[in-house]
């Protein structure tokens, strides 16, 4: 599943980040803004139009991504993170 998929307030982990192009820079700054494998995250709340951005919590800090980037993070349950 990605987190694009996720309704809201389903806390997940994040499993990994799609990289689309060698040193693709969306991957890289996702990962630098801390979507990494077996951080904690979740859907805040979704914009009003085409449900975009998308206000996520990853950790403890909240970042608005598109829907697009935001299809780049793949998350599954806590249990299934490890799997």
């Amino acid at each position: 599943m990605t987190l694009s998929d996720l309704p809201p307030r389903t806390p997940v982990v994040v499993q990994s980040v799609e990289d689309r192009s060698p040193n693709d820079p969306v991957a890289r700054r996702l990962r630098e803004l801390g979507f990494v494998a077996g951080e904690p995250v979740e859907i805040v709340a979704r914009g009003p139009f085409g449900a975009e951005p998308l206000l996520v919590q990853v950790g403890f800090t909240r970042f608005a991504l598109r829907r697009a980037e935001a299809a780049r993070v793949r998350v599954g349950r806590p249990q299934e993170a490890g799997a």
